[in-house]
């Protein structure tokens, strides 16, 4: 069966995401329901990053070898799925240690592969015209958000089991969700020796524009590791209360959304993707170092809607350009290497983030700003090279 148009592309991003939504911003609690100490908890959350760091871009470089991003993209899902199932029935820390890195590796590609399909395999039209990736990628933030709430209607504090099912149900929709859209069989070209897909890597990373583009993206999501890791703790320990915080988040969210379906776009056709990326880079600079030295609910309510520039903008841009940039044939391992430099700079920040922020409390909100003020330079030289460069002669 085949849904015509975007449709198709949008059921299967929100069955991923929402699939997300229910289960990622409770996995510690769960684990804690099954008696794990903070320390096992911690490892377990540790091991899985690592996990997802090597899995991504292996899974990606061989989805390209086997030129099929949407066989691999359904059994990725499937694995997901029934390893979640298996966590009702794991009741030892070894146990729920190896399904939980099953499980992330299995999750690792997914997000990279359906961006590929979407990008730069089958770029899905309506009328004959491409359509807008920005609004299929926002009905995704808004499934996460939804399954998100949905769940938090389910659960109770002693009884976490609807996150399991919930979520091994979305990933099985995801998996199915694979059979609607275009199937498109794409090979890598042949060469003379060696591995062809580290051939094709290298080949690449030697696209300077591509190179670039990993260095900003990577700095300025890595750029949110504070943020996302001490800014709730810091909010609190200031006297704001949660129903407050939950405000400032959903804030962010929205604006997410926003960028997602109509802002980013439309800055897009206008400025193309180098103004877009210094716009993020400059939204990073503004927002971090403000919000390094003020804890004040009217500031950071302005300050929170910043996210739909420094993460859903720079995020459309950089998808504007691997459409450009990358072939199709390349598709799942350039998705794959973009998403790997954001999840590596984002680890090594976080790690270090707690011992910035016990050091020098807010005022390491500013390392961050930094940072963005480093990839600022690399988006206006570097982007403006090759944007509307093909790289079908790669």
């Amino acid at each position: 069966m085949r849904i015509n148009g975007p449709i198709a592309y949008i059921v299967l991003y929100a069955a991923l995401y929402a699939a997300f939504g229910v289960a990622s911003p409770f996995w510690p609690k769960f684990f804690e329901t099954r008696a794990l100490t903070s320390q096992q908890i911690g490892l377990i959350l540790a091991a899985a990053m690592s996990m997802r760091l090597v899995a991504g871009p292996l899974v990606g470089m061989l989805a390209d070898l086997l030129g099929s991003l949407r066989l691999v993209l359904a059994t990725c899902a499937a694995l997901a799925a029934g390893t979640a199932a298996a966590l009702l029935w794991a009741d030892t820390f070894w146990l729920l240690f190896f399904i939980a890195l099953v499980q992330a590796a299995a999750l690792a590609p997914t997000t990279s592969i359906v961006d590929a399909l979407s990008v730069n395999a089958a770029k899905p039209q309506i009328a004959r015209k491409p359509f807008e990736y920005g609004r299929i990628r926002g009905s995704a933030s808004a499934a996460f958000v939804s399954g998100t709430l949905a769940i938090g209607q389910l659960i109770s504090g002693s009884d976490l089991t609807p996150i399991i099912w919930m979520n091994a149900v979305l990933l099985v929709a995801a998996a199915a969700a694979t059979a609607l859209v275009p199937s498109v069989t794409t090979q890598p070209e042949p060469h003379n020796s060696g591995s062809p897909v580290l051939a094709e890597l290298r080949g690449l990373l030697r696209i300077s524009t591509f190179r670039v583009l990993i260095i900003v993206s990577a700095l300025v999501y890595g750029s949110h590791a504070m943020h996302d890791a001490f800014a709730v703790i810091r909010w609190s320990a200031a006297g704001i209360e949660t129903s407050v915080i939950s405000i400032l988040w959903s804030e962010a969210v929205a604006a997410e959304v926003l960028v997602f379906f109509l802002i980013g776009p439309a800055l897009l056709d206008r400025f193309g993707a180098r103004a877009a990326a210094v716009l993020a880079a400059a939204a990073g600079i503004v927002r971090w170092s403000i919000e390094g030295v003020t804890t004040s609910v009217l500031l950071l309510s302005i300050l929170q809607p910043l996210h739909g520039l420094t993460f859903a903008l720079l995020h459309l841009a950089c998808m504007r350009m691997m459409g450009t940039l990358v072939p199709a044939r390349l598709a799942g391992t350039a998705q794959a290497v973009y998403a790997f430099g954001s999840a590596l700079v984002t680890a090594a920040l976080t790690l270090s983030s707690g011992i910035l922020y016990a050091k020098y409390g807010g005022a390491a909100f500013v390392p961050m700003a930094v940072l963005c003020g480093v990839a600022l330079p690399f988006a206006w030289f570097g982007f403006a090279d090759e944007r509307h460069r093909s790289a079908d002669a790669l």
